[in-house]
């Protein structure tokens, strides 16, 4: 069974807000998905309210998801790790350990980050779920393919 870990900084918007938009796409798919964070600061809090308001508000739920750091274990547990950006990849590729199995890439196919959305508006929220549904979908489709 094919399987995916979304990652940020804190796990709280970002990686949760793909999580929720992945699971909704994946519906009757057989794919494992999850996300995590490179920090530990939020571990076991909800997703922030601000991008659970904007994603529940499209249709998508973060029903119990609880932020997590990253664990060495995720490199052979998961098929893909997705980064929201260059830094948290490159924080990815250092705690790796040699034996990964994971494919390890940024989230958006064009390369770009998926901006943290943290400490700005509300527009900045909007703005990273609609970042996040269109890769979502580049994503749906190459791990289907590959599974």
């Amino acid at each position: 069974m094919p399987s995916v870990l979304f990652v940020c900084l804190g796990n709280i918007c970002r990686s949760p807000t793909a999580e929720a938009v992945f699971r909704t796409k994946a519906a009757g798919t057989d794919i494992i998905i999850d996300s995590a964070g490179t920090g530990a600061w939020h571990a076991g809090e909800g997703p922030d309210p601000r991008s659970r308001t904007e994603g529940e508000s499209r249709g998508y739920s973060f029903a119990g998801q609880a932020a997590r750091k990253v664990r060495r274990s995720d490199f052979t547990e998961f098929d893909y790790i997705l980064a929201m950006d260059a830094a948290n990849l490159r924080d990815l590729a250092e705690i790796a350990p040699q034996h990964m199995t994971a494919k390890l890439s940024l989230f958006l196919p064009d390369g770009q980050d998926v901006p943290d959305p943290y400490y700005g508006g509300p527009e900045g929220f909007r703005d990273v779920v609609d970042l996040i549904e269109g890769a979502a979908d580049h994503w749906l489709s190459i791990i289907s393919a590959d599974s």
